[in-house]
C-alpha cells in the first residue's frame, strides 16, 4: 500500500518476474535505491493478492509461466489508466514492446539490462505516479471548495505550514510577492482554513479611480455627494465576519491611507455623509509587489500604516525560486484545461517540456497557467510572441552556457574587471577565466570603472 510520510508520497513498486534470481537481484537493486518493492513470482501471486491502491508503479516480464505481461498490463489499465507499466522484454522482442507502448506502456526494458538502467526507468515512472496523485489530489480539493496552492518544495511546505498557524488566529497579515505569484490565492486559504462565516472580499486598490475609492471601502449616505442617491454600503461592511483582501496596497492614494488606518487601529468605519462610527469585524489581508519600507522611506507609503499592516509578514516566493514545483504546477493547469475543453491526453513535446525547464517564467504562476492552458489546446507558443526563449527553447548545453556567460559577467561587474579579482570570486585560474572570455567574446575593459 502507498504511505504518506510527511508531505513525501511513497510509490509502491510491484515487480513480476519467474526467474527467482533476476527477481531478487531486481528488487535489491530498487531496494538499494530507496524504492518500496513488492515481488511477484507469476501473474497469478499478483493478480490474486491484495492490489496496492494507486499511486502504484508495475514492472512485469512478458514471458510468464501462466499468463503474459502484456495481458497483465492491460488488466491493471482497465482499471486505472494512469499506472505506469514498465515491460521486460527478451532479445528480439522488440516487435512486442513496440506493441506493449502502443497499448500504453509506460516504456520497456530489454534483458539483459543493469540496475542503473532498471532504476533509473523506475525513478521516471515513480516520478509521474507521483505526479498524477498529486495533481488528482488538487483537483479533488478544489472540487470541494479549498482555494488550490500548489507545491511541495519545502519553501512551499514552510508557507503552507504558517498558513495553517495562522489562519485560525485572525490577526492582520501583509503578504509580499511578485506580479502572479499567487497572492490573492494566498488570502484566500488564509480565509478558508480560517472558517469564518462571513465572505472573502477581494479589492485591487490599483484598478479603482481615486474617485470612488473611500465609497468603495466605506460606503455612503444619501446626498452624500452628486450622484449618491441612496445609502450604499461599503467593502469593510460588506465583509462582516469575514476577510477583505486589499490587493497592491501600494498603489492606494496617501490620503485615503490615513483613514484606513485610522479603521484598522480602531475596527471603525464612516460611511461619506455619515457621522455614525460603525463596527467592523472583518480579518484584513494586505498585499504589495514592492518592498513597501522602501516605499515608506522614499515618501510612497505612510510609516505607520507599513507598521500597523507588516504584524506579521509572508513572503510569497517567486517561480523561479520553487522551480522544482514547474512540473506539478503545470501539471495540474494542463490536466484543468484539457477537461475544460474536451481535449485529449496527449503529452507535450520534447519542445514544451525543454521550455519548461529553460524559460525564466517571469510572469510566475500565472504566465505557466496561461501556458499549460495554450499546450492543452494544442497551441502551445501565442502568436506575436518573439525571442529565442520561446521560439526555440534552450537545449542543456545552451542552458549551461547562459549560466556560465552569466556567472563570468557577473564576476566581472563585482571585480570592477580585474580578472585576478574575478578569477578569485569564481574559484578558477585567471588563464582559465582569459580562455573562458575569449571563447564567449567577452571584453575585460567593459567593466572597468
Amino acid at each position: 500500500m502507498s504511505i504518506h510520510t510527511g508531505d513525501h508520497l511513497v510509490v509502491t513498486v510491484c515487480l513480476i518476474e519467474d526467474d527467482e534470481a533476476i527477481l531478487r537481484g531486481c528488487a535489491q537493486a530498487l531496494m538499494l535505491e530507496g524504492f518500496e518493492v513488492r515481488s511477484f513470482v507469476n501473474a497469478g501471486a499478483f493478480l490474486h493478492a491484495e492490489r496496492p491502491e494507486f499511486p502504484f508503479v508495475l514492472v512485469t516480464d512478458v514471458n510468464l509461466p501462466d499468463d503474459d505481461g502484456l495481458s497483465v498490463m492491460r488488466r491493471v489499465l482497465a482499471e486505472n489508466r494512469q499506472v505506469p507499466v514498465i515491460v521486460m522484454t527478451g532479445h528480439g522482442d522488440i516487435g512486442m514492446a513496440v506493441e506493449s507502448m502502443r497499448e500504453g506502456a509506460f516504456d520497456f526494458i530489454e534483458k539483459p539490462f543493469s540496475s542503473d538502467r532498471l532504476t533509473t526507468t523506475v525513478r521516471n515512472a515513480v516520478d509521474k505516479a507521483r505526479l498524477v496523485y498529486q495533481v488528482t489530489a488538487l483537483s479533488k480539493e478544489q472540487a470541494i471548495g479549498a482555494p488550490v496552492f500548489i507545491g511541495h518544495s519545502e519553501r512551499v511546505r514552510l508557507l503552507k505550514q504558517q498558513i495553517g498557524a495562522l489562519a485560525p488566529t485572525g490577526v492582520d497579515i501583509l503578504i509580499n510577492g511578485e506580479t502572479g505569484s499567487g497572492k490573492e490565492v494566498v488570502a484566500q486559504s488564509l480565509h478558508y482554513a480560517s472558517q469564518r462565516s462571513g465572505p472573502f472580499v477581494a479589492i485591487n486598490c490599483a484598478a479603482l479611480p481615486e474617485s470612488i475609492f473611500e465609497s468603495e471601502l466605506f460606503g455612503h449616505e444619501a446626498g452624500a455627494f452628486t450622484g449618491a442617491v441612496k445609502r450604499r454600503i461599503g467593502k469593510f461592511e460588506f465583509a462582516k465576519n469575514g476577510t477583505i483582501f486589499l490587493d497592491e496596497i501600494e498603489s492606494m492614494p496617501l490620503a485615503l491611507q490615513a483613514k484606513l488606518l485610522r479603521t484598522i487601529q480602531e475596527r471603525t468605519i464612516q460611511r461619506l455623509g455619515a457621522n455614525e462610527s460603525i463596527p467592523v469585524s472583518c480579518r484584513i489581508i494586505a498585499a504589495t509587489k514592492v518592498n513597501l519600507k522602501t516605499l515608506s522611506d522614499q515618501g510612497g507609503f505612510r510609516s505607520d500604516l507599513y507598521f500597523r499592516l507588516n504584524v506579521v509578514n509572508l513572503y510569497l516566493p517567486a517561480l523561479r525560486e520553487i522551480a522544482e514545483d514547474i512540473p506539478l504546477i503545470f501539471n495540474y493547469y494542463l490536466s484543468y484545461y484539457r477537461e475544460k475543453y474536451a481535449m485529449p491526453p496527449v503529452e507535450p513535446s520534447s519542445t514544451v517540456l525543454r521550455f519548461l525547464v529553460s524559460h525564466a517564467w517571469p510572469g510566475n504562476t500565472r504566465e505557466l497557467k496561461n501556458f499549460a492552458e495554450r499546450v492543452a489546446i494544442g497551441f502551445p507558443f501565442a502568436e506575436g510572441e518573439t525571442g529565442d526563449d520561446v521560439q526555440q527553447p534552450l537545449t542543456l548545453n545552451q542552458m549551461l552556457e547562459k549560466t556560465e556567460h552569466g556567472a563570468l559577467v557577473n564576476a566581472l561587474r563585482l571585480s570592477s574587471g580585474h580578472v585576478a579579482d574575478a578569477a578569485g570570486i569564481l574559484g578558477i585560474p585567471a588563464k582559465t577565466l582569459y580562455d573562458k572570455l575569449a571563447r564567449f567574446g567577452i571584453a575585460v575593459t567593459d567593466f572597468k570603472v
